[in-house]
């Protein structure tokens, strides 16, 4: 079974984009849109708890809400500042040949009998492991975005739905890919946190591989 519900019809895009967040105050949405549009939109509603998230992931956002909204403005502002030109390493300047491909040199620890046959490939250890790497992304690519959509409804579900009907076998029906009884068992779920763990999990079943 497809889910196609009209999850929330004017952003439903927006709500699977990394750049979306959303509110909630208890188990309704108080807000969905950057991050200062629902900061501020938390701020307002002072000391009453409210969860954000950051709406592609289900990842709980933990915000600095004191202050004044020109203080809020400020610390948001200052958070995504991108690095200054001065913390990058210099541009060194090279000749003709090959260009220069981005590789970022790290440790990695394997046995003798690993090394020697990397050493033993055509290009050596390190052309050999990106090629390996290259064929597992490959191979793997739809298992791992599946997954990473299963986690993130997990997520959300984790931080809010808890103490929900049927919370465990909801679970179970999201890594079972189980989109028909997953819907069942969310349908009596206060509908705002019903309806964005249904996208989430919407994206984690079109993700499957076949």
């Amino acid at each position: 079974m497809q889910l196609t519900p009209p999850f929330y019809p004017d952003n439903t895009r927006a709500m699977t984009n990394p750049s979306t967040f959303i509110a909630f105050e208890g188990d309704r949405r108080l807000a969905a849109g950057s991050l200062l549009d629902v900061a501020l939109a938390a701020r307002k509603r002072g000391d009453k708890p409210v969860l954000i998230f950051e709406a592609a992931t289900g990842q709980v956002i933990d915000l600095d809400l004191r202050g004044s909204e020109k203080d809020l403005r400020a610390r948001l502002a200052a958070a995504v500042l991108p690095t200054p030109d001065i913390a990058k390493p210099a541009e060194e300047k090279r000749g003709p040949g090959r260009p220069r491909l981005g590789v970022v040199a790290r440790e990695v620890t394997l046995l003798p009998r690993h090394w020697d046959w990397l050493n033993a490939q055509p290009g050596g250890a390190s052309v050999a492991l990106r090629k390996l790497v290259e064929d597992a992304r490959r191979a793997r690519g739809k298992t791992d975005a599946a997954r990473a959509r299963q986690e993130a409804a997990y997520r959300f579900m984790g931080a809010i739905a808890g103490n929900l009907p049927h919370y465990d076998e909801v679970n179970r029906a999201l890594f079972a890919s189980d989109a028909t009884r997953f819907t069942e068992l969310t349908e009596t779920w206060p509908a705002d946190v019903r309806d964005h763990a249904r996208l989430l999990a919407a994206a984690a079943f079109a993700a499957k591989p076949a």
